[in-house]
């Protein structure tokens, strides 16, 4: 799936590079993409994805912590702690100063 976005992606940025009918073409497919993306059935699939995205890592964190322990280096799991704090607390704004929602 996510090669196939990735393509699709590719084919859309690649047509309003390469296109040859003007800024009003541009402009409309600007609105379109931008209409799309306020559509609140995909930004609800979006967000389910990233649910379980985050379910998924926190699942995979916990197996591999299990079977590395105490191996892995302080500051690396000092690091990684902080990261999930940091995805826990803070829902509003990323590091950058824009909106996760």
């Amino acid at each position: 799936m996510r090669y196939r976005l990735t393509f699709i992606a590719g084919l859309a940025l690649g047509y309003v590079i390469g296109t040859r009918a003007g800024r009003e073409r541009y402009e409309q497919l600007k609105k379109s993409a931008r209409q799309f993306a306020q559509n609140p059935a995909v930004r609800n699939t979006a967000e389910s994805a990233a649910q379980s995205g985050r379910d998924l890592a926190g699942k995979a964190y916990h197996a591999v912590s299990e079977k590395v322990g105490e191996k892995v280096p302080a500051p690396v799991a000092d690091r990684v702690r902080s990261l999930r704090e940091r995805g826990r607390g803070r829902h509003g704004e990323d590091d950058w100063g824009t909106s996760n929602t």
